[in-house]
C-alpha cells in the first residue's frame, strides 16, 4: 500500500479564524467612501450632501451676482467647489472637465476649457452663505453625535493647525508678513490657521 505524507502548509501558523474576509476598520470604510465620492460628478456630490444643508442656502437668487440661470449657477458652483475641496489633488481644470460633462448630458452650451469662468463664479459665492452652511452642518453634527461617545462625560476636542501662502500684494504683506528667514521680496505672505475639531465626528467646530 502506498503511504501518503502530509504536505505542510505554505504559510505555517497562518489560518483564517472564520470564513470570509476580515472586517474593514472604520478608517478603511471612510477612506473607501471618500474615494468613491471623488469619482462622482459634482451633481452626484450634491445628491449625497444636499440633505445636510439648509434648503434655502443654494436657492437661485432673483438679483445679484449669482442670479443668471446659466451653467455656473449658485447651486452648480457650490457643488463643483465642494467636490474640488473633497479631492485633495483636484485642480480647477478637473472641475471644468466635470462641468463640461454635465453640460453635454443636459444639452447645454459647452463651456470653454479655460478655468477663468469657474474661478470667477466661485468668487461670487458670498461669505454669508458659506458661513450659514458651515453653522448649519456644525449644529447638525452636534445633534447627530451620540452622547455616549464621550470621555468621562465630556466631549473630546482636538486642535490642528496649518499654514497658507497668499498672493504677494502690499495689503497681504502688511497683514501677514513673509517668513523672517526669507529675504525681503523673495517670499509670499504667510498665514497661520488653527482650529478645533470634534474627535467624534471630525467636524470643524
Amino acid at each position: 500500500m502506498r503511504k501518503h505524507t502530509r504536505i505542510p502548509p505554505t504559510l505555517p501558523g497562518f489560518f483564517l479564524s472564520k470564513r470570509g474576509r476580515k472586517p474593514h476598520s472604520p478608517q478603511q470604510v471612510l477612506a473607501a467612501e471618500i474615494a468613491s465620492i471623488k469619482k462622482k460628478s459634482f451633481k452626484q456630490v450634491g445628491e449625497i450632501f444636499a440633505s445636510f444643508l439648509p434648503v434655502f442656502s443654494l436657492k437661485q437668487e432673483r438679483h445679484g451676482a449669482m442670479s443668471r440661470r446659466r451653467l455656473f449657477t449658485k447651486e452648480n458652483t457650490f457643488w463643483a467647489f465642494l467636490g474640488q475641496v473633497l479631492d485633495s489633488d483636484g485642480g480647477c481644470k478637473e472641475v471644468v472637465r466635470k462641468l463640461q460633462g454635465y453640460a453635454t448630458m443636459r444639452g447645454l452650451k459647452l463651456p470653454s476649457s479655460s478655468t477663468s469662468s469657474y474661478c470667477a463664479a466661485r468668487k461670487k459665492l458670498d461669505e454669508a452663505t458659506l458661513y450659514e452652511i458651515f453653522r448649519h452642518t456644525t449644529q447638525w453634527s452636534k445633534n447627530a453625535s451620540p452622547s455616549s461617545n464621550t470621555l468621562n462625560g465630556r466631549r473630546v476636542v482636538v486642535v490642528d493647525g496649518t499654514g497658507v501662502s497668499m498672493p504677494d500684494t502690499a495689503e497681504n504683506q502688511a497683514q501677514w508678513p513673509q517668513l523672517s528667514s526669507q529675504k525681503t521680496g523673495c517670499g509670499f505672505p504667510s498665514g497661520r490657521i488653527c482650529a478645533p475639531f470634534s474627535l467624534d465626528t471630525g467636524g470643524l467646530l
